[in-house]
């Protein structure tokens, strides 16, 4: 029994109860326990890395107490005591934490970057920031059922220097969403002090930036923390709007424990341990004879023995046995396509008329469906895509954005966490860029880390052919082929565009659906008016012929049936692939040993481009059939020009001729 001294934090208990207070005395407790057993273990090389969150137990421990179970948590790696409140289990985090199969993540991730349905927590991805962005998404969800519910995302001071803390603070304000940003300002971002980490005196300040109340709470006690944050998650269930609390408190250990905590001064570690929320919750609950010493020793005795039972059932369980086709299987949630057959009955339209169409009949067919992006209300959209869409859906599905890439797609998975279907425009492809790290590392992995499907379509306008310049007409979908988890669409025809939109808008999976702007008005073509869906991974065979393979998507279609209409004598196999990922490998490896040769087309530039890929896989399946090598076309290694003269250079277009006649003749 430790020694009972004055408390240094000054208590008021209001009317909480007895029964409420030793409730947060025990719910400190057991994450302390069970950090100091961890970093027994780590010492003994029994676990392989541990992030500390002692002395911080009272913002966890407060805030989740304050939410109802219903309510959505996002923690980060220090926030222990958020998950034993919500009384998971503790074989299964030790499970995680040893990366058995009785964890959350198959073994595939580690510590606290895992997530979980059954108890309404969405852990953290170690870039910090998107959790924010998908906390405004779930928000919405919850903002757009009426369900009166609150969300809680956690951050540290340092992770508020990231640009998505402030893309999802101006959404969420823009749209007063029912989320509370939960800051705690421990004084170090790893090594950095906080004058290094930002000018403002208080980061609540920040808050009070974005058109949004804010709050300074002193995180180390409990009371103060847990009865705030109760009354203003009953406020903003009655009156939805977004609130930052900045929780003044201190990292007593190393970021993670091999960091270290040499560059804290003596001074200030011993000015903060004098505040530790636990032992001075302690000291002033005996002080008031709620606790006692025979409950004392009932708290810890339970928690070491629940302890002691699950790290040995943990261990007891047999190491995960590594099986490639569970690994490949969980990559994507399971997606049962469902075949809806086109009418006869049909209209003529341009590629964006169709895209339109075929969105706006999704709209109706998913009354769970939203629509975000920049300009697509009222304006319907830089492209007129949208026109329209406000009047039919309303403003509640179809939302105008602030300029925030990132965030906009973490709301996109924060809808899909909510059992919501998102459709995010980028205005052009060429500003995926902003919204990179929560396409590639956080909607591509859910799936496979933690069997939590992405449920978003990400539209993206490329392409040359219209003047627009480096920033306005790239094709990057290599950036997405390369990365599991993601679905590549780069439809060429109205037709397929239409159903090709409708099959992912179906799929729970993430699928980046590429538009080519310069075919959005050039092609026509008879489109069933009614829903239907088309598969992924089917190619289309454009044309039939005996001489050549021509394979290629997008622009590179209509290129081709260009050349091959001045070149009637090439009799060519043109294959559409339709989509990238997956790949339709099947039709062709048939093409290629059918014909003994292949152009392999594409409008970005060569190197790292998916033809290379395409080609690999030719060269390893249909080797022994080639009359020729593989012959790849793509555009300059340089960025896009602007003038027309230079662009037509850059294009592969330009050389499409030649190269085809070549090969023919080799």
């Amino acid at each position: 029994m430790p020694t009972i001294t004055k408390s240094n934090i000054n208590y008021d208990k209001r009317d909480l109860n007895d029964k409420v207070l030793l409730r947060l005395y025990y719910n400190m407790l057991r994450p302390r326990l069970i950090e100091e057993k961890m970093l027994i273990l780590l010492r003994q090389g029994k676990i392989s890395k541990w992030f500390s969150g002692i002395g911080q137990e009272a913002i966890s421990v407060g805030v989740t107490m304050a939410l109802k179970p219903s309510e959505y948590i996002l923690p980060m790696h220090r926030n222990l005591g958020v998950f034993t409140t919500r009384e998971i289990p503790l074989h299964r985090l030790f499970c995680q934490w040893q990366g058995k199969a009785s964890g959350f993540t198959k073994g595939r991730d580690r510590s606290f970057h895992f997530g979980t349905q059954d108890y309404n927590i969405v852990g953290m991805i170690s870039h910090l920031g998107p959790q924010l962005g998908v906390a405004d998404g779930i928000a919405l969800a919850n903002l757009l059922k009426k369900n009166g519910q609150v969300t809680a995302v956690f951050t540290g001071e340092g992770g508020t220097s990231e640009g998505d803390f402030h893309e999802a603070l101006n959404v969420a304000a823009v749209w007063q969403l029912p989320v509370i940003f939960c800051v705690e300002n421990n004084g170090y971002g790893l090594s950095t002090p906080t004058n290094e980490q930002y000018r403002c005196k208080h980061i609540a300040d920040r808050g009070k930036g974005y058109g949004m109340e804010s709050f300074i709470l002193d995180g180390n006690n409990i009371i103060e923390t847990y009865t705030k944050v109760k009354k203003l998650a009953e406020s903003i269930r009655k009156r939805p709007r977004p609130i930052l609390i900045e929780f003044k408190t201190f990292r007593r250990r190393g970021h993670e424990e091999a960091s270290g905590t040499k560059y804290v001064p003596n001074e200030l570690m011993k000015e903060w341990e004098a505040k530790d929320p636990i032992e001075n919750f302690r000291s002033y609950l005996f002080s008031k004879k709620i606790l006692n010493q025979e409950i004392e020793e009932q708290y810890s005795s339970e928690i070491k023995a629940d302890i002691d039972r699950s790290l040995e059932s943990a261990y007891a369980e047999e190491v995960i046995t590594p099986n490639k086709s569970d690994e490949l299987s969980d990559v994507y949630k399971s997606f049962e396509y469902q075949d809806i057959a086109p009418n006869k009955k049909v209209n003529e339209l341009r590629l964006i008329d169709a895209i339109s169409e075929g969105l706006k009949q999704s709209m109706e067919k998913h009354k769970d469906l939203v629509i975000m992006g920049q300009d697509i209300a009222e304006y319907g959209g830089v492209f007129k895509i949208t026109e329209g869409f406000v009047e039919q859906f309303g403003k509640e599905r179809v939302r105008n954005t602030p300029i925030c890439e990132s965030a906009i797609v973490e709301a996109g998975m924060g809808l899909s966490i909510a059992g919501l279907k998102a459709v995010v425009e980028m205005q052009f492809s060429d500003f995926v860029t902003s919204g990179f790290n929560p396409i590639v590392n956080y909607l591509a992995k859910s799936h496979y880390r933690w069997q939590q499907c992405a449920d978003v379509v990400v539209r993206m306008p490329c392409g040359a052919g219209v003047g627009a310049g480096p920033f306005h007409s790239q094709t990057n979908e290599a950036w997405f082929t390369k990365t599991p988890g993601l679905k590549v669409v780069y439809p060429a025809f109205p037709f397929d565009a239409k159903g090709l939109l409708a099959t992912a808008i179906n799929d729970p999976n993430p699928v980046m659906f590429f538009e080519h702007k310069a075919l959005y008005r050039s092609i026509r073509q008879n489109v069933p008016t009614d829903y239907y869906t088309l598969p992924f991974g089917k190619a289309s065979k454009v044309r039939e012929g005996e001489d050549i393979s021509i394979i290629t998507y997008g622009a590179g279609v209509h290129w081709a049936i260009e050349s091959l209409d001045a070149n009637s004598e090439i009799s060519a196999d043109l294959i559409d692939l339709r989509t990238l990922q997956p790949l339709d490998i099947e039709s062709i490896i048939h093409s290629v040993k059918k014909t003994g040769k292949v152009l392999i087309l594409q409008e970005d530039s060569l190197f790292g481009g998916i033809a290379s890929d395409i080609s690999a896989l030719i060269m390893e399946e249909c080797f022994e059939f080639l009359d020729a090598p593989v012959k790849r076309l793509a555009s300059m290694e340089t960025p896009i020009p602007f003038a027309q003269q230079l662009e037509d250079q850059y294009l592969a277009k330009s050389k499409l001729n030649d190269v085809l006649k070549e090969l023919v003749a080799y």
